[in-house]
C-alpha cells in the first residue's frame, strides 16, 4: 500500500487528470441514478465533444510550444460555411469537397505559421486577428445565414456507425454489435502487448520500473476500461465513425510526439527555445508546421461538427478554441510549453465532457455549468505551478513577493 501511494505521490502530474475523470464519471454515474452509464448516453458523450477533443490534439502541440491558437473556431465556422458553398450550393462530390477544405485548412495555418514563425509576429496576436478574420468571412460567406442539409455521405462522418457484417447477435430486447466486440478485444490484445514489449525494452536499458503487481493491475484497469467500453457501444449502434476517425488522430500523434525526432523537437522548443536552437534544432520549421497542422485539424473539426448539424451556420465554434484550451490544461499540460501529453488532452476534454452531461442530465442551468468549468480550469493551473513549486522547492515562486494598495506580502519557499 505505501509502495503505490509512493507512486502516485511521484507520478500525480500524469495519473492524477485520470483518477479525477474516474471519480467525476462515478460521481455523477451515483447522483444520475445510472443515467450517465447508459449505452446511449455514453455514445452521445463521444459524438457530442468530439469536435473538441478533436481539436485538442492539435491544440496540444501549439501548448507545448508555449504559445496557443484562439482562431480554430473561427476556422471551423469559416471551412463549415466553405464546405457548404462546395456541396449544398455547388453540389460539388463530398469527397473532393472535403480534400480541398483541409487544404484550405492547411494554408490558414501555414499563413498564420509563416507569420509566427518568420516574422516573430507573437502568436496571441496573430491568432486573435484570425479569429476574427475568419468568424467575419464566414459570416460574408453565409450572408447571415445557414445553409444544409448536407450529403448523406458527409453527414455519415459525424452521424454513421461501422456496419456489422455479423448482422449482431439477439439478446432479448437488445441487438449486441458483434463487430464492436471483436474490435475491443482486438485493442485489448495490441495494448497488452505492447505494454509487455516496453516493459522488456525498459529492463534491457535498466530503466526504472513500476513494480510487477502495480504494473499488472494498472495494465488490467486499462484493459478493462476498454473491454467496458466496447460492450457498452455493442449494446447500442456499435463503434460511431468518429470515434474512429478520432482513434487514429490519438494513435497517430501520440507516436509522433513520443517516438520521432520531430516530436521531441516540439517538446525541446516548448522547453527551452534558446537551447533548442543551439542543438541544432530549426526551430522556426518546427513553429511553421506545428500551426499549419492546427489549421488541418481546425479544418477537420469544422467538417466534423457541420456534418453533425447537418447544416452550416454563422455561429459554429463560438468558443470552440476555449473549450480546446481548456482540455489541454486541465488534461496536464503546462503554461509555459514542453509539458503535456496527447492523451492527457484526451483525458481533459472527456473529464470536461463528463461535467456537461452530468450537469445536464441533473438540471443545472447552464450559467452554472460555464462557471464550474471555469473553476475546474483555474484549479488545473493552480495545480500545474503548484507541482513546478513543489519540483523545484520554491524556486518557481517570485522571490519578492507582490504589493497590493500599498501593502507588502513576501512569498516564501516551500
Amino acid at each position: 500500500m505505501n509502495t503505490l501511494l509512493a507512486i502516485l505521490k511521484k507520478n500525480f502530474r500524469h495519473y492524477g487528470m485520470i483518477i479525477a475523470l474516474v471519480a467525476a464519471m462515478i460521481f455523477f454515474g451515483v447522483l444520475t441514478g445510472g443515467v450517465l452509464f447508459r449505452p446511449v448516453n455514453l455514445t452521445n458523450l463521444v459524438l457530442q465533444n468530439s469536435y473538441v477533443l478533436i481539436l485538442a490534439v492539435g491544440m496540444m502541440l501549439c501548448i507545448l510550444t508555449g504559445n496557443i491558437d484562439l482562431s480554430v473556431g473561427s476556422v471551423v465556422a469559416f471551412v463549415g460555411a466553405i464546405s457548404a458553398m462546395m456541396m449544398v450550393k455547388a453540389n460539388m462530390n463530398p469527397f473532393l469537397a472535403m480534400f480541398i477544405s483541409l487544404l484550405i485548412g492547411g494554408l490558414i495555418g501555414a499563413w498564420q505559421g509563416f507569420c509566427i514563425a518568420y516574422f516573430r509576429m507573437p502568436a496571441f496576436i496573430v491568432t486573435l486577428a484570425g479569429m476574427l478574420a475568419f468568424r467575419g468571412l464566414a459570416q460574408v460567406i453565409l450572408k447571415g445565414q445557414s445553409y444544409g442539409p448536407f450529403p448523406r455521405v458527409f453527414q455519415s462522418l459525424s452521424s454513421g456507425y461501422i456496419a456489422d457484417p455479423f448482422g449482431g447477435i439477439r439478446l432479448g430486447s437488445v441487438n449486441l454489435h458483434v463487430l464492436t466486440l471483436i474490435i475491443g478485444a482486438v485493442i485489448s490484445a495490441l495494448i497488452t502487448a505492447g505494454q509487455m514489449r516496453e516493459r522488456k525494452r525498459q529492463q534491457r536499458y535498466n530503466f526504472d520500473l513500476l513494480p510487477r503487481g502495480v504494473w499488472i493491475a494498472k495494465l488490467i484497469f486499462l484493459v478493462a476500461v476498454i473491454i467496458a467500453f466496447s460492450v457498452v457501444f455493442a449494446l447500442y449502434r456499435g463503434i460511431p465513425n468518429i470515434l474512429v476517425l478520432l482513434g487514429c488522430l490519438i494513435v497517430f500523434y501520440h507516436f509522433v510526439t513520443t517516438k520521432t525526432v520531430q516530436g521531441r523537437h516540439i517538446y525541446a522548443l516548448g522547453g527551452n527555445v534558446k537551447a533548442a536552437k543551439l542543438s541544432g534544432i530549426k526551430t522556426e520549421q518546427v513553429m511553421f508546421w506545428v500551426y499549419a497542422n492546427m489549421g488541418v485539424i481546425a479544418a477537420l473539426a469544422g467538417m466534423v461538427f457541420a456534418a453533425r448539424l447537418n447544416v452550416a451556420t454563422p455561429k459554429a465554434g463560438q468558443n470552440f478554441e476555449l473549450d480546446a484550451i481548456a482540455a489541454c490544461y486541465i488534461g496536464g499540460a503546462s503554461t509555459t510549453g514542453g509539458i503535456g501529453t496527447i492523451i492527457g488532452a484526451i483525458v481533459g476534454g472527456l473529464f470536461m465532457g463528463v461535467l456537461n452531461n452530468g450537469m445536464s442530465i441533473l438540471g443545472v442551468s447552464i450559467d452554472w455549468q460555464q462557471a464550474i468549468k471555469g473553476f475546474v480550469l483555474l484549479a488545473a493551473v493552480g495545480f500545474d505551478l503548484y507541482s513546478k513549486m513543489r519540483a523545484t522547492g520554491g524556486a518557481s515562486l517570485p522571490k519578492r513577493g507582490f504589493t497590493i494598495f500599498g501593502l507588502r506580502f513576501d512569498l516564501k519557499k516551500g
